[in-house]
């Protein structure tokens, strides 16, 4: 009994192991793509500046290292999102069947493409929705100064909660494939999941009554979207598991 719990201890420990390698080559890609981003933050925050037609003000000595710093961490994160995909699916690989391997696999690109569609889309509801809508609330009584500290947290603060939340289809894909999840209880669920989106809408959009349900109507979309798509991956694994059965 006594040499079944050190083996186990021992299988555990390996695996620790075995976890922190993977997340410290990952960590070291990170510091790497981090870095290469940093040369060309520049070209990056020209990128940003050219769709508007105001000047960004600097208050603080560091908000510029600020925002060259924040800037390149999203690109160092949205390059790393790859590759730590595949060394977490490499780490539950043995426990996955040959089937199971490579669907999971095919998952990897679908997780960088989803987060990169979603920064893009948040910024695009940023300039095309939320800041026309604060820009119109001045009628020429205030004289408008955006420090560029805070005008790339508000932009910031709109881009991530997106690519998050694009998310979500490879999401319900991914647990409905292990059986975690099924497009039933999502159904069953549904009400609440659109509550929460809801207020995550309205966190990231200015108080007013007509942005939230704006921006709420794409997440309501992928949510539907998670849900078919959940159903489809259920279908097939039911399947499957009938012919299993039969056989």
């Amino acid at each position: 009994m006594a040499r079944k719990n050190k083996e186990k201890d021992m299988n555990f420990t390996g695996h620790l192991s075995e976890l922190r390698n993977r997340l410290v080559v990952t960590a070291i890609f990170f510091v790497v793509c981090f870095i290469a981003s940093y040369v060309f933050v520049e070209d990056i925050y020209n990128f940003f500046g050219s769709h508007i037609d105001f000047k960004l003000a600097i208050i603080g000595v560091g908000e510029v290292f600020w925002v060259y710093f924040t800037i390149a961490g999203i690109v160092a994160l949205a390059a790393t999102i790859p590759l730590l995909a595949f060394q977490l699916w490499a780490f539950i690989k043995p426990g996955l069947t040959p089937k199971e391997r490579r669907a999971s696999l095919a998952y990897i690109p679908a997780i960088f493409l989803l987060f990169v569609a979603g920064l893009v889309a948040g910024y695009i509801v940023f300039i095309n929705l939320i800041l026309p809508f604060l820009l119109s609330l001045n009628s020429g009584t205030f004289i408008e100064v955006f420090s560029v500290e805070k005008y790339f947290k508000f932009v910031f603060r709109i881009m991530l909660p997106f690519a998050i939340i694009f998310e979500i289809p490879v999401i319900s894909m991914f647990l409905t494939s292990i059986g975690i999840l099924s497009p039933g209880f999502m159904r069953k669920i549904r009400k609440y999941a659109y509550f929460i989106l809801i207020i995550i809408s309205t966190m990231v959009t200015p108080p007013d009554f007509f942005l939230p349900i704006i921006v709420s109507i794409p997440f309501f979309l992928l949510y539907e979207i998670s849900v078919h798509l959940s159903a489809i991956v259920y279908k097939k694994r039911e399947s499957k598991h009938q012919e299993f059965m039969e056989s």
